[in-house]
């Protein structure tokens, strides 16, 4: 694939926005985006397959950044949207396999940053300043992208720096990678097959690009020769121009947006009720498969009263109860069905309740792996509600009995695939349990 490269508006060394030039700017960004979308409809990178991690054990490049950079309170509502942003585009990055030869174009795997597929309002660098805009904060996840990949040796397609100084971010030192949907994008590809990991912690991006064991490692990449930015981006917190009417106030300012808890819940044990009474609080939000009481199912009647909402997931808990009565008591068929409602639920759940302001989780262990490699978890403190040992344990000793008892058939007929169990221990190993 040619390179493409729409050229961007740029603003003059900073003149205060006015609205005549954010409507000129506005314009000309349409522009762009028509002519990007009609050059890469005629032929532009492929969507990416996923492929499993076991696969690329070999680390090319890797990139880890601190994720809560600005610890003003009056930032507090723009960087929970960063954080968003940065859990939805990691979901869509994380585990794409970039074949020999292809070319990764962040947006083509990312998709438009709309309200309506759930980016929130971060800031983002416009016409020389940090403004909040939707879907702003993701060029965190490109600055780190394009270092990962200079790292790993690839061949840079498409790159845009920063047209000034983003505070915490790379662009200093020339490696940094802004992004803008769609005509300002981040394209590489590299001469052997690569996989991307984009994941969040609670405190940090990580982004890794990883080899197959048997791949020829390549020398890391020279960034592009561009002069730094010479002045910093500006914003409302440090800009005396109180009268540009892209000033941060009324209904400009910054949400009020407390943290939250939420409680992704399956059986009502009794010390796991204790335990949720003892931790919620009056902002909190709870998720069971059913609401239990109202049924009379004591099996998942949770006290509900006093959390800030509510939800569940009753087709889904239909489905389990159908499943697991077809599967029988006991074996494989019992387990797959188990898993495969415990997606199911917690995925229900998550869509109903992780919204951006829920920073931290407390949540059933059968939900664990599917929310962490969904990336639910990334940017959260998580707790979890432990009812047995970690798979990964649980099949070793497994593994031992069935070598002791040969006999035995029960011993050995199911095995969880290989990537829960590495969901779940590493989602264990970054969790309070």
């Amino acid at each position: 694939m040619t390179a493409v490269s729409s050229p961007r508006p740029r603003m003059p060394s900073w003149t205060q926005p006015t609205r005549l030039s954010s409507a000129v700017f506005a314009a000309k960004v349409a522009v762009f985006r028509a002519r990007r979308a009609v050059v890469d409809l005629a032929g532009g990178p492929p969507r990416l397959a996923r492929g499993e991690a076991a696969a690329f054990p070999r680390e090319a490049g890797a990139v880890v950044t601190a994720l809560w950079s600005d610890a003003n309170p009056a930032e507090r509502a723009w960087q929970l949207g960063k954080v968003e942003n940065l859990r939805l585009a990691c979901r869509a990055l994380d585990g794409r396999v970039i074949p020999a030869g292809t070319v990764l174009s962040f947006w083509r795997q990312v998709g438009p940053p709309l309200a309506a597929r759930g980016f929130a309002r971060g800031r983002m660098l416009q016409q020389g300043c940090m403004v909040p805009a939707v879907g702003g904060g993701l060029c965190q996840l490109s600055n780190a992208l394009y270092d990962a990949a200079l790292q790993a040796g690839c061949r840079i397609v498409e790159r845009h720096p920063h047209s000034r100084i983003v505070p915490g971010s790379a662009a200093a030192w020339g490696r940094d990678a802004t992004v803008a949907w769609n005509y300002v994008d981040l394209r590489f590809s590299a001469a052997r097959d690569l996989r991307l990991t984009a994941r969040l912690t609670p405190e940090s991006l990580e982004v890794r690009l990883t080899a197959r064991p048997d791949a020829a490692p390549a020398a890391p990449s020279d960034p592009e020769a561009e002069p730094a930015p010479e002045a910093a981006a500006r914003d409302c917190a440090t800009c005396d121009e109180t009268d540009c009417f892209l000033h941060e106030h009324g209904e400009r300012a910054a949400p009020a947006l407390p943290g939250r808890r939420a409680f992704l819940v399956d059986e009502a044990w009794p010390e796991f009720q204790a335990h949720v009474a003892g931790a919620r609080g009056a902002d909190d939000r709870l998720g069971r498969p059913l609401d239990g009481a109202r049924l009379g199912l004591a099996r998942y009647a949770w006290p509900a009263s006093g959390f800030e909402r509510l939800a569940s997931a009753p087709f889904a808990a239909l489905r389990r109860a159908l499943a697991q009565r077809a599967a029988g008591v006991q074996g494989a068929a019992r387990r797959r069905a188990e898993l495969e409602a415990a997606r199911r639920i917690a995925e229900a759940l998550a869509r109903r309740l992780l919204r951006l302001d829920v920073t931290a989780v407390t949540v059933a262990q059968s939900y664990l792996p599917f929310l962490h490699r969904g990336g639910w978890l990334g940017g959260r403190a998580v707790s979890v509600l432990m009812t047995r040992l970690p798979m990964g344990v649980l099949q070793a000793r497994l593994n031992a009995a069935a070598a002791r008892h040969p006999g035995r058939g029960t011993l050995s007929d199911f095995r969880a695939p290989a990537w829960l169990i590495e969901a779940e221990a590493q989602a264990l190993a970054g969790a309070d349990h």
